[in-house]
């Protein structure tokens, strides 16, 4: 039997996720037929290389994706608004890195870790979650498997290239600046479209995404609704109880988070407990040996897949609840990685398929 080949196109493949998800796909086990590079018609032209092939940029239109099987798409919510479903109703399976389609009753969010199930039912379009909750939920999942989960609080310290190349590239220049007793500019964060601008070098910008009425940041929002819909899969659930605090800081890559959580009483569980979970959990590294200053660093993470997981220690003013801290690259498992991962789990199931039904699911 003839194995089955794929022809792939990424979406906005020439901002910092896109062009890892070209290295991702390059280094994955899904048999590649072709390749498409979509972008803006601002990157339209550029050539980026494939398996020691160059791939010239084509811009987006809506029948870039006639004969695409499976579309890799990270240029931003409007882009994924208005062409994924097109990708759809031309047959394509996509697997969307934008905060669009995460929310949607219709669209799995999946972290292959924790809820790979959930893309036998998909119709189309399958949703990669924020960078920091996916992070979280991978480290949280062993926990919620053997002690059960009843409340999550989570700080995050978040790097600049979670706001896109553009972020990092300015605090790039922003340090420089300061070094040079110079002026820092800052046209960037904490969000592009907001009245005011603050500089991230040598500072914490304790504001990622608008404020909501409520107070809190739609970051935050995005992961304890995110959590919810991908652990116990509504994202209104009362199974667990998740709020949170996040926060930019002057790193490249690698986000850290510490995590407060609390199991389930009687179920026995312990700091050694966790970390033995942990240790056995897919797409984790246990990285936790205080004696000896082991604990996970986003420089050490940058460039990996996994997940690194330390400081795992008991909470001692409330029974059973635990505080762990928490590491990944956020370009890499936060975004390109899990998208090409479920893209291999779509493969490897038989799942690059668009329902009959699908199209019209889709409408906005």
């Amino acid at each position: 039997m003839t194995e089955r080949t794929y022809n792939i196109a990424i979406l906005g493949a020439t901002g910092a996720v896109g062009t890892r998800l070209i290295e991702q796909l390059e280094d994955s086990t899904i048999p590649v037929n072709s390749l498409k590079l979509l972008a803006s018609v601002r990157s339209a032209g550029k050539k980026l290389i494939f398996k020691g092939q160059e791939i010239t940029v084509e811009e987006a239109t809506a029948d870039s994706f006639i004969g695409i099987d499976l579309v890799l798409a990270s240029g931003g919510g409007s882009v994924s608004r208005r062409f994924a479903p097109e990708a759809v109703k031309r047959g394509a399976v996509v697997v969307d890195n934008s905060s669009f389609w995460r929310m949607n009753d219709n669209v799995p969010l999946v972290v292959p870790e924790v809820n790979e199930a959930d893309l036998q039912a998909h119709n189309g379009i399958i949703a990669n979650p924020n960078c920091s909750t996916t992070q979280m939920v991978v480290a949280l999942e062993p926990v919620r498997r053997a002690f059960g989960l009843r409340r999550v609080i989570v700080s995050t310290y978040q790097a600049a290239s979670g706001a896109g190349q553009s972020a990092w590239e300015e605090l790039v220049a922003q340090t420089e600046a300061h070094n040079a007793g110079e002026e820092m500019v800052a046209n960037i964060l904490p969000v592009k479209g907001a009245d005011k601008h603050y500089p991230l070098a040598y500072n914490l910008l304790p504001q990622i995404d608008v404020f909501e009425d409520d107070g809190y940041t739609h970051e935050e929002w995005k992961m304890i609704h995110e959590t919810k819909k991908i652990m116990f899969g509504d994202k209104n659930s009362k199974a667990v109880k998740v709020t949170g605090t996040a926060v930019r800081v002057p790193v490249p890559v690698g986000h850290g988070e510490t995590v407060y959580f609390e199991t389930e009483p009687n179920t026995g569980a312990t700091a050694a407990g966790i970390q033995q979970a942990l240790s056995q959990a897919p797409g984790v590294i246990l990285e936790d040996n205080p004696k000896e200053q082991i604990y996970p660093q986003p420089l050490n993470a940058e460039g990996k897949r996994e997940t690194f997981v330390g400081r795992v220690r008991p909470d001692l003013e409330n029974d059973d609840s635990f505080h762990m801290w928490v590491v990944s690259d956020n370009l890499l498992k936060g975004a390109a990685w899990n998208t090409v991962q479920i893209a291999e789990r779509l493969v490897d199931l038989d799942l690059v398929r668009v329902p009959a039904d699908a199209a019209g699911k889709f409408e906005v």
